[in-house]
């Protein structure tokens, strides 16, 4: 068993100190995102019981749903075999996982030929995020 004074020992950081991090819903078991996670990011999710991740493009630490709304409650965290991911089971508030205003980020499918897409939009991006 890892104590919680050494958790970071656990967890197998990339050359970039992230771990990959997989947002599931905790009812349906769908898988909502992927994103990052440095340690400061995996330590504040533990402290608030809130999804909080790293973006590599802004280089900067945010919370899933400080701009947007759509926080995600953690109810359970985990890591793999190897260290080198984490899966949430989520509550997504607002019902939207996705930056285009969808459920999740994984609303296209392959079929064989193309990708189609699935899921509707329920809120705008200019809505959510008041920029046109």
């Amino acid at each position: 068993m890892v104590q919680a004074d050494n958790w970071r020992d656990a967890v197998k950081w990339n050359a970039d100190g992230l771990v990959c991090a997989v947002a599931q819903d905790v009812h349906s078991r769908r898988v909502l995102m992927v994103a990052w996670m440095n340690a400061e990011a995996l330590q504040q999710t533990l402290d608030t019981g809130l999804a909080h991740y790293y973006s590599r493009s802004r280089q900067k630490q945010w919370m899933k749903g400080e701009s947007s709304g759509h926080t995600q409650k953690v109810h359970e965290l985990r890591i793999d075999c190897d260290g080198d991911a984490v899966v949430m089971l989520i509550e997504q508030t607002g019902g939207m996982a996705c930056h285009t205003g969808r459920e999740s980020c994984f609303y296209r499918v392959w079929d064989g030929e193309q990708w189609h897409i699935t899921d509707p939009v329920l809120k705008d991006e200019a809505e959510i995020y008041g920029h046109q």
